[in-house]
């Protein structure tokens, strides 16, 4: 009941919630939504001036995770429990890559093999792959790999040292150091002064493509994807946009030029250029200050996932907007129930007569 300014009493069937007025629990929902919101979008932010100025950490872009905790497990047990367990695990990556972690030799326990699947591996050894692999993984690299894959690494359970944590990352690299020595030799080309070099040209993925071309002064990597949906061409633009905003704040991060429909310059005259409405190229031009032997590590591993992490990030910018859709949606539906007319009721007053209207 509420008491009008004439002195009467007007029954009241409507609460707080259906009047349209927050409650304190709604006012602290909607907070804690928007600094959700915020702080999404600060460390989408965040991340991209990260890769721009090649400041993050390497293991958050190229560290297989399934990798790190298969192994940790299976050498954790066999050094505490003298346990050898039966392995046969496969697993994809992006890129179409895939891993198969068993046990060689008929299935001998006390050895663990990893092996590896790249489409494209025969172009990467063109550029020294198996020189690079070699050198790194030494003698668990099995000199003949698993068939049907690329690159196998064998452990001998039995023998793992008791420190086994740089073992397991370097395995979980193995894929950034599958990629990494079409890079490193156009690095080492641009160290030297060496020009003309034929370009580089690697198919990563069905119908995309990445070029490495190397000058005196710079090194050009090109990638070409496919938007399958229209939307995800202007979200890359957007998204683009930021590494340029991330250029300003940081003088030495690498220039970064795109694309849609045509390719740049440098590939106008390439057969293995695309050309469609949905092809986009993003062009990396990266200077002595990112492909010195101090700085080329970090900036592989940054660079040769850069595909997939702006996919990832239009994908997620798609399912946020979605989200927030839905939810504007159901606001103005509540809006439009608040507006729906009384249907005709008895109404009685404070005595108990029949209010009738004329």
């Amino acid at each position: 009941m509420e008491r009008t300014n004439d002195g009467r009493w007007m029954k009241t069937n409507f609460s707080h919630r259906e009047k349209g007025w927050p409650t304190a629990k709604a006012e602290n929902r909607k907070k804690k939504k928007n600094e959700r919101t915020v702080g999404c979008i600060s460390t989408i932010k965040r991340n991209l001036l990260q890769l721009q100025a090649h400041r993050s950490p390497k293991s958050i872009y190229i560290v297989s995770r399934v990798i790190a905790e298969l192994l940790e497990m299976k050498f954790t047990n066999a050094r505490t429990n003298s346990k050898f367990d039966t392995v046969d695990v496969v697993f994809a990556d992006f890129d179409g890559i895939l891993y198969h972690a068993s046990n060689p030799d008929g299935g001998d326990k006390s050895k663990l093999m990893l092996s590896i699947s790249l489409k494209f591996y025969k172009e990467l050894q063109e550029h020294g792959a198996d020189e690079l692999i070699r050198s790194i993984y030494g003698k668990f690299l099995r000199e003949s790999p698993e068939a049907g894959y690329s690159v196998s690494l064998v452990y001998d359970v039995a023998d793992i040292p008791e420190n086994f944590t740089a073992l397991v990352e370097q395995a979980s690299y193995l894929k950034r150091n599958c990629f990494a020595s079409v890079f490193e030799k156009y690095f080492q080309f641009q160290e030297s002064g060496q020009e003309g070099e034929k370009r580089a040209v690697i198919h990563y993925r069905e119908d995309e493509t990445l070029f490495i071309e190397a000058k005196s002064d710079r090194v050009t990597v090109i990638f070409s994807t496919l938007f399958k949906d229209p939307d995800d061409v202007v979200i890359g633009k957007v998204f683009l946009q930021e590494f340029r905003e991330g250029r300003r704040a940081s003088q030495t991060a690498p220039q970064v030029l795109y694309s849609v429909g045509e390719p740049p310059l440098e590939l106008r005259n390439n057969p293995e250029a695309r050309v469609g409405d949905n092809v986009g190229y993003i062009t990396f031009v990266l200077f002595p200050r990112h492909t010195n032997k101090k700085a080329r590590d970090n900036t592989i591993s940054l660079i040769h996932t850069f595909r997939d992490y702006l996919h990832y990030h239009i994908k997620c910018s798609k399912a946020y907007l979605h989200t927030r859709m839905r939810s504007k949606t159901n606001d103005f539906l509540k809006v439009l129930n608040r507006a729906l007319p009384e249907g005709k009721t008895e109404k009685k007053t404070i005595t108990g007569r029949t209010f009738v209207q004329h």
